[in-house]
This record gives structure tokens, C-alpha cells and sequence, in this order.
């Protein structure tokens, strides 16, 4: 049995200990200590530690039974051993889970909201609520009340129950095991049980700052980031906002009503883009007609074009479309591969997919459609040969 240091205390950064059990499976050492400082990965839903052995990485934490095993890529050659853990890291999943304890606990007493689910990552924390909704401003009043918490510096604390004494804990949700519950208490506004590390008192916490709430599952998800996180969660949003203030030549208060001001103008001014282009590919495309070849009836269109992008003679197929008897044949010619188009009037009985496919026997086509329009790549040394493949086919097709 593995004793649990970081159980008794969180705090210790060092310790030295002795291997009672090593063996080596697929390029692994799996190593069980008589005791540790590592907490096990997502025991409880916590992230493990990080840290070494005798100087060696460990890569993995895990629980077997009542013991812990460490996994590392070499081996450590000694029984006398000593455990370091990477306290940074180790601080900060303390500050979220403590965090997260307290969080969860206000949204329970002031609107009896249930946290019914909770993740702890590397970059943000969030617990689910089993409230459908819930406004802006209950929101903002959740994160004041638990901010104040924090800088009234509460002591938090853990300690050894049994079954019976549960009935005379205020506790939030039922524990998972039968005997030995250990309680974590935050001064008498919270008592959750858990086999996480926590911190000595809700000031360490820092703060806490809740960064989104969204629907989820018919509940409320919320993220959220504590101490060092909502530090750097703050630092990288008021460099941003800095910099947008000075791109905009405003203050820093008025950056949100100048960005809305020229997104608005920005729509506006797509809008009447769009208007243009349409009026431009209608345009071109009359042009193109009184341009085309009058074969059995049918207008047909065939041309090849330098610098011009696929998306506007996209549009200007579309258009001809709209109108009868139209055939439409367009190519790109590009600085290493081509792209063509062919395309025909709804009214016209012609499966411009049977000849792509008839034409791409002989040649190196990628490309597919519909037996309306077909478009592709190739190489450049072929597209003309391409254009002229599907000028043939469809001439046979009428």
C-alpha cells in the first residue's frame, strides 16, 4: 500500500522514499513507491503531477488498488529514491479544484444549482450546473459573491469521516465510497467529498473569473479560471484591447462601440459589394453572350482566361444558368496546375458528367460535378486539350 503524502500534505514539494515494486512492460518502467507526493492522473477528475525520480521524468500517475504507480521511459537503478514534483504545476491544479469547489458551492446556495459534471484542463476549467438558463446579471452576481469569498481568506481543510457521520454534514453530493470519506471543508460554506489537492485557504485562490456560460445538454456550462489563469487570462485580453485602442485611436472603454461602429460600416459596405459584383457578372456575362456561337440553337461559350479567379467565373456560370440555352465552357490557365468549368442551361438534355468521364480516359483529370456543371484541375499542357475534349463532347450531345 502506497502511502498518499499529498493527501496529508499538498504542500511538499520533495521526499524521499524506497521502490517496492518495479517491472518494465512495452519500453515502460512501472514503479510502486512505499510512499509519494504524485497525485494520480484524473483520480477524482484532477490532472496528475509532474515531476521526476531520482531525476528521471515520470510520465504517468495512476492508481492500482491502494497503490500508486509511476511510469517512466528509463530506469532508476537505486531503491533509495527521491520524489520531486513540479510545483507550479501542482499549485495550479490546486487553485482550480479548490476553485471549482467554491464556484460550485455558490451557484448551489444561491440558486440551488447541482454541479452534475466538471473538467479540469490545461488551459480553462468548467462544471455544468443542472440549471437550463440563467441572465447576465445572476451570472455576475455568482462571480462577485465567490470573489469575495476568496478574499475573505476562509480556511479550507480535509479530514476523515465515516458513513454514519454524514448525516450530520450539510454535504452536496454523496460520496463514492463506504468508509474512510474524506470531506473537504471550506469553513463551514462547503462540504464536497474528495480525494483532490486543495489549498490551505480560499485566498490562495486568487480570484476566480468566469470567461463563458453556454447551453449544454439542457443544463448550463460554465468556464471558468483561477489564480495564475484569470492573471494571464486578464494580461493577454488587456494587451489585445491595448492594442486595438491604439489601432483605433480610442480609449480603451470606448474600443467595443468604435469596433461595433465600423463592423456595422463593414456590412454595409459588403452589401452594396455584392450588388456590384452581381451588376459586374451580369454584365460580363451579356458581354460573353453577344460574344458566343450560335450552334443548333444553343449559345455557346467557350474562353480562356489568365488571372482571374474560379469563384468569378463561378458566379458568371451561375447567371448564365439562370438563362436558356446556354452552354458555358471556361478555363484558367495558372502559373503550375489549370482549372476549367463546363456547364449548361437547365433546358438543354446533356450530361456534362458522362462526358468528363469520357474525356478523362485519356487524360490526368481531377475534378467531378453534377450532369449539369463539371469543373477540375489539371496541368497545364492539358487544359487546352481539355476545353477542346469537352467543346467535342457536347457538340456530339446535341
Amino acid at each position: 500500500m502506497t502511502e498518499k503524502i499529498y493527501l496529508v500534505n499538498p504542500y511538499l514539494r520533495q521526499i524521499d522514499g524506497r521502490i517496492v515494486e518495479k517491472k518494465y512492460m512495452n519500453g515502460r518502467y512501472y514503479i510502486k513507491t512505499n510512499k509519494t507526493i504524485f497525485y494520480p492522473n484524473l483520480a477524482g477528475g484532477q490532472p496528475g503531477d509532474k515531476g521526476t525520480i531520482n531525476g528521471v521524468e515520470v510520465l504517468d500517475t495512476y492508481e492500482d488498488g491502494d497503490d500508486i504507480v509511476h511510469v517512466t521511459k528509463d530506469n532508476i537503478h537505486s531503491d533509495k529514491i527521491l520524489l520531486s514534483i513540479d510545483w507550479d504545476n501542482r499549485f495550479d491544479y490546486m487553485q482550480q479544484h479548490s476553485g471549482q469547489h467554491l464556484l460550485s458551492a455558490v451557484f448551489y446556495k444561491l440558486y440551488n444549482g447541482e454541479t452534475v459534471g466538471f473538467y479540469i484542463g490545461k488551459e480553462y476549467v468548467y462544471i455544468d450546473i443542472d440549471i437550463p438558463y440563467m441572465s447576465d446579471d445572476e451570472i455576475e452576481k455568482v462571480e462577485e459573491f465567490t470573489n469575495k469569498i476568496i478574499f475573505s481568506n476562509f480556511s479550507i481543510k480535509s479530514y476523515i469521516i465515516e458513513k454514519g457521520a454524514m448525516d450530520r454534514l450539510p454535504v452536496r453530493k454523496d460520496p463514492i465510497v463506504n468508509s474512510n470519506i474524506r470531506i473537504v471543508e471550506i469553513d463551514g460554506i462547503d462540504f464536497s467529498p474528495c480525494c483532490g489537492t486543495h489549498l490551505r485557504n480560499t485566498g490562495e485562490i486568487g480570484m476566480i473569473k468566469i470567461r463563458k456560460v453556454e447551453k449544454y445538454k439542457g443544463n448550463i456550462r460554465v468556464e471558468f479560471v483561477c489564480g495564475n489563469r484569470a492573471l494571464k487570462d486578464y494580461s493577454w485580453k488587456n494587451t489585445c484591447i491595448k492594442e486595438i485602442s491604439n489601432l483605433l485611436s480610442s480609449k480603451d472603454k470606448d474600443v467595443y462601440n468604435k469596433v461595433q461602429k465600423l463592423y456595422t460600416q463593414k456590412e454595409t459596405l459588403e452589401k452594396e459589394n455584392r450588388a456590384l459584383r452581381d451588376e459586374l457578372y451580369q454584365y460580363k456575362s451579356q458581354k460573353f453572350l453577344k460574344e458566343s456561337k450560335l450552334v443548333k440553337g444553343k449559345n455557346c461559350i467557350c474562353r480562356k482566361f489568365k488571372d482571374v479567379e474560379f469563384k468569378e467565373l463561378n458566379n458568371i456560370v451561375s447567371y448564365l444558368n439562370s438563362l436558356n440555352n446556354n452552354i458555358i465552357i471556361f478555363g484558367i490557365e495558372g502559373t503550375e496546375t489549370s482549372q476549367f468549368i463546363a456547364s449548361r442551361s437547365s433546358n438543354i438534355d446533356i450530361n456534362m458528367k458522362n462526358i468528363l468521364k469520357e474525356i478523362s480516359q485519356d487524360m490526368d483529370i481531377k475534378g467531378g460535378g453534377s450532369p449539369q456543371t463539371v469543373q477540375g484541375g489539371c496541368k497545364n499542357d492539358e487544359l487546352d486539350l481539355i476545353l477542346k475534349g469537352l467543346y467535342e463532347g457536347i457538340m456530339n450531345s446535341l
